[in-house]
C-alpha cells in the first residue's frame, strides 16, 4: 500500500485493543472525548503526505513505491537532515507537541539494525534478517509504531534478577517452538493508544542472570495480554482561546503491561542475549535523542516568538533587561538548533551502510535544551507577568456585561484591548504555566534520557586522548 490516507489511520485503531483510562474501559479511543484528541493529533502525520505543500519533505520513493520518509534507512548525514527537518515540520503543525507516531518506532528499529548482525554472528540467531522484514512490512502497511523502553525498574539500586518482585522488568517467562511468554510492564509509553503496533526494547545493560530480562521484539497493540493504562494527566477539555495549543493536540502516555502476552519467533528480535541488552538500548538512544532535539526546535523558537509578543504587547521592548532575556533566549533556542544540525553533518556510517548522528554533538545538543530549558520559562514569564495565572476566561469576554470591561481596563500598549492582550498571555500560560507547560517542563529533564545520562554520553563520546596529547605536547611533556 505505501501510504494511508487520515481516514484509514483511524479506522485501523478500532481493533479491540485493551485500554482503559480513569479506571474505564474504552471501547474505542477514536471517539472519546480526550483519547480521541490523541488520536487526531497523531493524524497530522498522514495530513502532511498529501499536503501538496509537504509532501516532497515527508514522502519518499521506496522501491518505485511512495512511502514515508521515516521507514527511510539513513545512508548519508543528509537523510538525517530531512529527517530532522521533517520531525521539527510536524511538530510546528502539533503546535510545540511532536506527533511520535513513526519517528521513534523507526529510531528503534535503525537501533536493531546496527545491533542485530552481531548478535547474529556470536549467536547464531536471525534477528537482522527478522528486522529487515518487519521494516519492509512497516514500511509497505504505513504501520504507526510506539516504543515500550522503560521499565517500572521497582529498586533502583538492583538489576533485573535481583528485584523483590520478578515482574518489575519485562521478562521472559515461557519459551515455545513457535515463541515466547512475556510479563512485565513498562513505563512513558508516548503513544501507545493511537498506533498499530508496539516495539519493545531493554531499558539497559544486563549480566548473565538477567538472561530472561533481555529481551526485545514487536507486537500489535490489540495483542492478548497487552493491556494500556493511559495516564489522565493534561486531560482536562478547554477551549482554545485559554489553551490554544493544548485544546486540540494531546500526547497520550500509558502503563503498558504485559501479561503472559505470546510473541511468534518472526517478531523476536532479542531472546536471552543479554550481553547485547546494553548496545541495542543504546543504538535506539543514539537516534532517539537526534529525534528528541529536532522535535524541540519548535519549542524553543515558541519561547523566543512568546517573549517577543509579549514584550510588544506589554509596551516594554525597549527596556534594557527585556532586550538582554529575548537575546539570551535567541542564543539559547539558535545553539540547539545548531548543534542539531551540526549531529547530522558529523553523522557516521557503521559497516553495513547505516548513518547514525554523532553521539557527542546529540548529546550536547540535548544537554543544552535541557539544562537551560527552565531558565528560559523563567525569562519567557517575567516578560509576560502574572496575568498568566490570574487572567479571566473566555466565558468572561463573552458575557455582555463584564466583556466590555475586561476589554477596557486589561488592554496593553496602543492599539491592543484587553482580549488580544489575554490571548497573548494564554498562549505563555499554555505553553509554560498549565497542564501542557508542566509536560513539556517534566519532558525537557526526563524524556529521552536524563541530565545524567547525557552528561555520560558526553563524556564517554568526547575523545580526551587527542585533548590530552595536545596539551602534553603544549607543555612540553610529549
Amino acid at each position: 500500500m505505501g501510504l494511508r490516507t487520515r481516514e484509514q489511520f483511524i479506522a485501523g485503531l478500532r481493533d479491540g485493543r485493551h485500554v482503559t483510562f480513569r479506571g474505564e474501559r474504552v471501547t474505542d479511543v477514536t471517539t472519546h472525548p480526550v483519547l480521541g484528541k490523541g488520536v487526531r493529533h497523531a493524524a497530522i502525520d498522514f495530513e502532511l503526505t498529501e499536503d501538496p505543500a509537504h509532501r516532497d519533505l515527508a514522502v519518499v520513493d521506496h522501491d518505485g513505491e511512495p512511502g514515508s520518509r521515516y521507514f527511510q534507512v539513513p545512508r548519508t548525514p543528509a537523510d538525517l537532515l530531512a529527517r530532522s527537518r521533517l520531525i521539527e515540520v510536524s511538530t510546528e503543525i502539533g503546535k510545540t507537541l511532536v506527533i511520535l507516531v513513526k519517528e521513534i518506532g523507526t529510531d528503534a528499529l535503525f537501533g536493531l539494525l546496527r545491533v542485530t548482525p552481531a548478535i547474529d554472528a556470536a549467536h547464531g540467531t536471525r534477528y537482522r534478517e527478522r528486522t529487515e522484514r518487519l521494516l519492509d512490512r512497516y514500511r509497505r502497511e504505513d504501520t504507526t509504531l510506539a516504543v515500550a523502553q522503560t521499565d517500572v525498574k521497582g529498586d533502583r539500586s538492583l538489576g533485573p534478577a535481583a528485584q523483590p518482585h520478578p515482574d518489575y522488568y519485562v521478562r521472559i517467562v515461557e519459551r515455545r517452538p513457535d515463541g515466547i511468554v512475556v510479563r512485565g510492564a513498562k513505563m512513558h509509553t508516548s503513544g501507545a493508544t493511537n498506533v498499530d503496533e508496539i516495539v519493545v526494547l531493554p531499558t539497559r545493560a544486563m549480566t548473565a542472570a538477567d538472561r530472561d530480562y533481555a529481551v526485545a521484539f514487536a507486537i500489535p497493540v490489540a495483542t492478548p495480554g497487552v493491556r494500556l493504562i493511559a495516564s489522565p494527566h493534561g486531560s482536562a477539555l478547554r477551549h482554545e482561546f485559554d489553551a490554544p495549543l493544548s485544546a486540540e493536540h494531546k500526547m497520550m502516555e500509558t502503563i503498558t503491561i504485559f501479561e503472559d502476552v505470546f510473541v511468534p519467533n518472526d517478531r523476536v528480535l532479542l531472546a536471552g542475549e543479554a550481553e547485547f541488552a546494553g548496545p541495542l538500548a543504546l543504538a535506539f538512544v543514539e537516534y532517539h535523542r537526534f529525534t528528541a532535539v529536532s522535535y524541540k526546535l519548535p519549542l524553543v523558537d515558541a519561547l523566543v516568538g512568546s517573549a517577543l509578543l509579549l514584550a510588544d504587547v506589554n509596551g516594554v521592548g525597549r527596556a534594557a533587561h527585556v532586550r538582554d532575556k529575548i537575546v539570551r533566549l535567541i542564543s539559547y533556542a539558535e545553539a540547539v538548533r545548531g548543534l542539531t544540525e551540526l549531529a547530522a553533518l558529523r553523522g557516521r556510517t557503521d559497516a553495513s551502510g547505516i548513518c547514525y548522528p554523532d553521539p557527542l554533538t546529540t548529546n550536547l545538543a540535548k544537554y543544552q535544551f535541557a539544562h537551560h530549558f527552565h531558565e528560559a520559562v523563567r525569562d519567557v514569564q517575567d516578560i509576560a507577568g502574572g496575568m498568566l495565572v490570574t487572567g479571566p476566561g473566555l466565558e468572561d469576554f463573552q458575557d455582555p456585561e463584564t466583556g466590555p470591561l475586561l476589554r477596557h481596563y486589561l488592554g496593553g500598549r496602543a492599539g491592543i484591548d484587553g482580549e488580544a492582550r489575554t490571548r497573548a498571555m494564554n498562549l505563555v500560560s499554555d505553553l509554560t504555566a498549565g497542564d501542557f507547560g508542566s509536560y513539556h517542563a517534566v519532558l525537557a529533564v526526563h524524556a529521552e534520557g536524563s541530565l545524567e545520562a547525557e552528561k555520560l554520553m558526553i563524556a564517554r563520546s568526547y575523545d580526551t586522548r587527542r585533548a590530552l596529547e595536545f596539551a602534553r605536547r603544549l607543555a612540553g611533556l610529549a
